[in-house]
């Protein structure tokens, strides 16, 4: 390996640290300051770096860009799917896996209760933003700024009349999530459907997906729904851990 490319990695593990200066830099790697600056300056260029206004570099967004793309290589759906098929056998009830893509949250896998009523959500299906939980766990994880855009945006759709019907009281909610972290949609989607959701993280502790379990009321009561909470951050937790995120850190 070229000496560049050992001191250039060295400079990204470093920054996956957190931001650095460019003194603290040079001392990492081992070398003078013009020399780091001259790869901070390409990294830069590429969108590997950036550099605050305080002076101090950070990783950019080409970093984010190809740690999404290897998760996705790797296959959420496929690290998930055991953990998912234990969830679904240990409950018996509806499990979906849902992302979110290019501004829609859409299901990614499901797997179906063992009992005759069955929801009619599929592989694909786009979920309404603002009534569902898995959706409220996902939007719960973007930044403040983008997470009020995205309310913004949201046409608000009532299903029943539980349904959140505008962009303040789903901000309120989503702060709600953040900080319990979990979602329910309590019958706001479908009278006689409950769902408790909660996040998958990766190496940088970011929200990557969420996975629910769903209930008919006729099955479980709301209590009986969120008694499932603990399996289900079970599950999460040990998704999590597959895809490279350590308990505790960034969260």
């Amino acid at each position: 390996m070229s000496q560049s490319l050992r001191r250039a990695l060295g400079i990204l593990i470093e920054l996956g640290e957190g931001p650095r200066g460019l003194d603290e830099l040079a001392a990492v790697v081992g070398v003078h300051k013009t020399t780091v600056l001259r790869l901070l300056r390409t990294m830069e260029d590429e969108r590997f770096v950036h550099r605050d206004g305080e002076h101090r570099f950070h990783l950019g967004s080409r970093m984010f860009a190809l740690a999404g793309a290897a998760l996705e290589q790797r296959g959420i759906r496929d690290i998930a799917a055991p953990h998912l098929a234990r969830l679904n056998e240990a409950t018996g009830q509806t499990v979906h896996l849902g992302v979110y893509e290019g501004g829609d949250v859409v299901y990614l896998d499901k797997y179906d209760s063992r009992h005759a009523i069955r929801m009619y959500s599929r592989v694909g299906l786009r979920m309404p933003l603002h009534a569902t939980a898995i959706a409220k766990v996902l939007l719960a994880d973007l930044p403040g700024p983008r997470r009020r855009r995205v309310a913004d945006e949201i046409e608000y759709t009532r299903f029943t009349e539980r349904t959140i019907t505008g962009a303040r009281e789903l901000l309120d909610e989503l702060t709600r999530v953040s900080a319990q972290g979990y979602a329910m949609d309590d019958a706001e989607h479908e009278t006689f459907i409950r769902c408790v959701a909660a996040p998958v993280r990766d190496a940088s502790g970011h929200v990557v997906a969420a996975v629910s379990i769903s209930a008919p009321e006729v099955v479980l009561s709301r209590d009986d729904v969120l008694a499932l909470l603990p399996d289900l951050l079970a599950t999460t937790r040990a998704i999590s851990a597959d895809s490279g995120h350590t308990e505790g850190k960034h969260e």
